[in-house]
């Protein structure tokens, strides 16, 4: 495997609607980073999130209010079955009624109540691991995806791998209350690089983001569902992320990154033709843990009265041995600050259309091979 100077910005283009395989490909050659961490590497982008990175996010936590970004994981969530996708069924297996019968053999007295969560490991608040998407039958850092992925599960980049690694500074991109109406973006807005660093740079010194970080983009899809019902929630049209994000999210070397959409991209997709293209680069080509459907509206209106996007975030997947993802109960702890007025937002109303999209193109990269 080749590697190559991950730190060139990108330069300008464009990408063609009618042609996402072109786009795939060129933005997986881009955005490549295969060989970076050594042929054996498991961890992707999470190699960004050093031990220094997690005593700068530990230094962030004084004030001690902490907030769940977790969705309830129960039968009202937004699954509607797609590909086999339901919501968490919950079984009692021993009750308190059970116990007052006296039914369960224990002495003395002691009674108890045990139970048992049926779910697809990514029903609700999710990481996506690495070994969630393919290209081309190719899984994160070149590999075959049959020798990654069996009927046993992720053989290589299980998400176990990542149980002890998700836990640093983290900050939120709140593009829903900086780029929408009523701290909400319309179903099918891209959010652009240029969004991104528009809505960093309004939001002041605590939202930069750089190598490390993990960072959370809150569209206000998740208030919208939960006001007038879930609909389409789980798969159908989206705000989120746009495919010409991808040299941003290789150049600005994150850790990870989570949405409270779906899908993480915006749906539909921006081709006339194509499936979650953005996944396709940035799982197997860059290396990036994905997390869905987060609960940020809590942590948003708290970061809007105090001025301060950074916190320490603790996320760890629950490590099911070869899983592909996995749920979450992700954790931020803010830091104390004062309350600002983000005056600066809008001017964020100029960027809201979608300017013309570029070419995704980072730093040369290793391309996928030719099928």
């Amino acid at each position: 495997m080749r590697t190559h100077d991950h730190d060139q910005p990108p330069p300008a283009g464009l990408v063609d609607r009618a042609q996402p395989e072109q786009a795939i490909a060129e933005a997986a050659a881009a955005c490549s980073n295969w060989g970076r961490w050594g042929e054996d590497d498991v961890r992707g982008t999470l190699n960004f999130l050093t031990d220094d990175k997690r005593v700068e996010g530990a230094r962030l936590v004084r004030r001690g209010v902490s907030f769940s970004l977790a969705q309830p994981f129960d039968a009202s969530g937004p699954q509607t079955g797609w590909r086999r996708r339901t919501n968490p069924v919950h079984t009692m297996l021993d009750t308190g009624t059970d116990a007052e019968r006296g039914t369960q053999g224990f002495p003395h007295g002691l009674g108890g109540a045990d139970d048992v969560v049926f779910m697809p490991l990514q029903c609700s608040t999710q990481w996506d691991g690495l070994g969630h998407i393919f290209d081309h039958g190719r899984a994160w850092n070149g590999r075959a995806a049959g020798d990654v992925v069996t009927s046993d599960g992720d053989q290589v980049t299980g998400i176990e791998t990542a149980a002890a690694l998700i836990a640093g500074r983290a900050v939120l991109l709140d593009a829903g209350r900086a780029l929408g109406h009523d701290g909400e973006l319309a179903d099918g807005f891209a959010i652009t690089p240029a969004h991104l660093e528009a809505v960093s740079a309004a939001q002041g010194e605590t939202a930069r983001v750089g190598r490390g970080d993990i960072v959370l983009v809150r569209t206000g899809q998740l208030a919208r569902a939960r006001r007038d019902g879930w609909g389409g929630y789980a798969g159908g049209s989206a705000p989120g992320l746009s495919f010409t994000c991808a040299p941003w999210l290789h150049r600005t070397q994150i850790a990870a990154i989570a949405t409270d959409t779906w899908g993480f991209e915006v749906r539909p997709n921006e081709f006339d033709d194509a499936f979650q293209p953005l996944h396709q680069v940035v799982i197997p080509h860059i290396g990036l843990y994905i997390g869905e459907m987060w609960d940020l509206e809590a942590l948003a209106a708290d970061c809007a009265a105090d001025g301060r996007y950074e916190f320490w975030l603790t996320a760890a997947p629950i490590p099911v041995t070869g899983a592909v993802g996995s749920p979450v109960n992700p954790i931020a702890v803010k830091l104390p600050g004062s309350v600002t007025c983000l005056t600066s937002v809008t001017c964020l109303w100029s960027v809201a259309a979608p300017p013309v999209a570029p070419r995704p193109s980072c730093s040369p990269g290793t391309a996928r091979p030719s099928t």
